[in-house]
């Protein structure tokens, strides 16, 4: 089995445009723009999937996000990554993904495009131990409280504002 930093990712420039390859190490160690996949699980009460990273990630460990998703691999489009990271780290196995848009995301450990899919599913979830410490579907109510107790993945903070930005449903409303 290929070591994650052995992973072959794409690597794009500032405008999305795909550069080539090289692996997750050396992207990670040059701060490389690359691909990754965001897809956020609502169940039928509008409740939202949070998931908390598990210790032994590579960026922001043990941190809450709420998106499930990850790099895109070399060769793989948007739309595959989503699928297979959702059914990876969740269990959730769908054909029924909503596109909702493309974004630029950096921060001092990142620089990446980001695509947001959502899609709704009523259970169970099976978290990936390797990856996923705990998963849960939120209310508004505990989302506010999470996020004002927990820390977030800085990505999912810009998450955040760009839904509320964008007016992206149904999410907009659980912030």
């Amino acid at each position: 089995m290929t070591s994650p930093k052995d992973e072959l990712v794409w690597i794009v420039d500032e405008k999305n445009r795909p550069l080539g390859g090289t692996t997750r190490a050396i992207m990670r160690a040059k701060r490389l723009i690359h691909r990754s996949t965001y897809i956020m699980v609502t169940d039928p009460k509008g409740r939202l999937l949070l998931q908390k990273r598990t210790l032994s990630k590579d960026v922001y460990p043990g941190l809450w996000e709420m998106a499930a998703g990850g790099v895109v691999a070399y060769g793989e489009g948007y739309l595959d990554s989503a699928l297979r990271e959702l059914e990876e780290e969740t269990g959730i196995k769908t054909r029924n993904l909503k596109r909702h848009l493309d974004f630029f995301y950096q921060d001092d450990v990142n620089r990446l495009w980001g695509r947001l899919f959502s899609c709704s599913h009523q259970g169970p979830v099976r978290p990936q131990e390797e990856e996923v410490q705990e998963a849960i579907f939120a209310d508004k109510e505990t989302l506010a409280r999470l996020i004002a107790q927990e820390k977030f993945t800085p990505d999912s903070y810009f998450l955040m504002e760009l839904i509320k930005e964008r007016k992206i449903t149904p999410f907009e409303r659980l912030f």
